[in-house]
């Protein structure tokens, strides 16, 4: 089986014979019933083959759709014209790039309709390619633009420039409104809806069908399509890593399924990771190698986020469906970005928010972790190997000695410079890294353990302070009665107080008692 890994194009996938898991009858769906849309999904989510497959619909290519849904559904296979604004080509780091794009391709456009010197500005050149497409053929045009907000993402954590590209995009964006008699069709695509851009506030009429049930697999591999599609693939990886078929389909589950785009619809498997896994025949973190940007980091450290709040976190749905001018919270990014996604719905509470699956989580603490720590990228997995093994061998002590030197020297006087709450973060951090049952600020009946990690052997409770006294945090957990709740346990109980210097920036003095 040929896997279009990287293969964005409609046309190439059906040409070059390789598989294709058939959203068209969604495609229809979208052009009978509507003709302004909106969809926002995370990057490398099939995005531009759903851009590219409307693209090839409206130029009238039947060919291309032989055998799939929309074949049959469609009668009348009219041609369109179509402009199509892939925004995803640059990198957007200086002032010009955005102008470059837009110029770009607008001159390319100009070259099939025609252009006029008294368009002096983008939107005006924009605006009269519309018309002129409409007027040379007789038929309204398609505008399909792809990441549209990948200028203003690049850019978000700098400020005089984002504002200019986000002051060129409402009024290029703002055409559409205005040459709506000349228009059959718009679809745009992005990650994130921010909602201060014209294509939102002035497009009354856009749909936005990020979060609507009947699109929420549109993008992306439902659990029926993957046995549908790659029955033979699955079996193909069961027999390469000597795995039985049901094992295989449920480490899939667990590492790449897991989106969920709408209440208790159906989980979406992320497309790139699992076309790598059946390609390369190995389960590994495909999407998240990628690239994370790193203004993602930037938006939880500049407010102070407290990382212990992702999981399991509850929000009213406006808080999921734009991102807002000063960005101070960075939820709704993480959410359409897809680091996390809705695990449930509670009709008081709102939305509920985690890890999707987990290639995501493990990828996006071992993200972090560099930018908490004072620790090189490359050498963050051998800390964390230390850790473990201090871990599940009854070592505390060789466990606090690591935690120090993976701490040393990082500077916590950050953007926000709650130091408490960095230091928090930084330990939460890599005790979830460490792969065992780790809990953070368990509830008892005398109050909260700071944290706790179980394996098969041992029990750890951690009481951290913060510029006091290691001794005094020991003595807090004895006077709360943490380990309680461990009394009857078999397992070896170790009892560690520990204190974190802000002057040595390190953890200080720690103490350790048995039980």
């Amino acid at each position: 089986m040929k896997y279009p890994i990287g293969i964005q194009q409609f046309e190439k996938i059906r040409k070059g014979g390789f598989v294709y898991v058939d959203k068209t009858a969604q495609v229809y769906q979208l052009v009978s019933q509507g003709c302004y849309y909106f969809l926002s999904r995370p990057r490398r989510f099939g995005k531009s083959l759903l851009i590219s497959t409307l693209e090839a619909y409206f130029q009238g290519k039947k060919e291309l759709f032989e055998g799939l849904t929309l074949e049959r559904l469609e009668t009348e296979w009219k041609s369109y014209p179509v402009l199509h604004l892939d925004l995803n080509v640059d990198k957007y780091s200086t002032p010009d790039n955005l102008d470059q794009v837009l110029n770009e391709t607008l001159a390319r456009w100009e070259r099939a309709y025609g252009s006029n010197p008294n368009e002096a500005t983008l939107s005006l050149r924009f605006k009269g390619v519309i018309r002129r497409a409409f007027e040379q053929t007789g038929k309204q045009v398609v505008v399909l633009i792809d990441e549209y907000d990948k200028p203003l993402l690049s850019t978000i954590d700098r400020k005089e420039l984002h504002e200019a590209y986000r002051n060129t995009l409402k009024a290029f964006f703002g055409v559409l409104k205005s040459q709506d008699q000349y228009i059959r069709f718009a679809f745009l695509t992005g990650v994130s809806r921010f909602s201060h851009v014209s294509i939102f506030s002035d497009l009354n009429n856009l749909q936005d069908i990020s979060m609507i049930p009947d699109y929420a697999d549109i993008c992306g591999i439902s659990e029926k399509e993957l046995h549908e599609y790659f029955e033979e693939s699955l079996q193909e990886l069961a027999s390469a890593n000597g795995m039985a078929y049901e094992q295989v389909c449920e480490k899939l589950r667990e590492q790449y399924d897991g989106y969920h785009f709408y209440p208790n619809t159906v989980g979406i498997y992320n497309p790139f990771s699992l076309l790598n896994t059946f390609q390369y025949k190995l389960f590994q973190d495909y999407w998240f190698r990628t690239g994370t940007p790193t203004f993602l980091v930037k938006l939880l450290q500049q407010n102070d986020y407290d990382l212990k709040e992702l999981k399991g976190l509850y929000v009213d749905d406006s808080a999921l469906q734009s991102v807002d001018d000063d960005y101070a919270d960075p939820i709704p990014v993480l959410f359409q970005s897809g680091y996390l996604t809705l695990s449930g719905y509670d009709p008081e509470m709102g939305y509920r928010l985690d890890f999707p699956n987990r290639e995501v989580e493990r990828g996006f603490f071992n993200f972090l972790v560099p930018y908490y720590t004072s620790l090189l990228k490359s050498s963050v997995k051998s800390y964390l190997n230390r850790l473990t093994a201090a871990v599940r061998q009854g070592r505390p002590d060789d466990l606090m000695k690591a935690l120090q030197t993976m701490l040393a020297g990082k500077s916590y006087l950050l953007a926000g410079g709650d130091k408490e709450v960095h230091f928090q973060n930084t330990l939460y951090l890599i005790f979830m890294m460490l792969g065992y049952n780790v809990q953070v600020e368990q509830a008892t009946s005398q109050g909260r353990m700071d944290v706790t990690i179980q394996t098969p052997d041992y029990v750890y409770i951690f009481e951290l302070k913060l510029d006091k006294s290691a001794d005094e945090a020991l003595q807090q957990i004895k006077d709360n009665q943490y380990a309680r709740p461990f009394q009857t346990d078999s397992r070896k109980l170790f009892l560690i107080g520990a204190n974190f210097s802000s002057e040595t920036r390190t953890v200080e003095k720690w103490v350790v008692e048995e039980e």
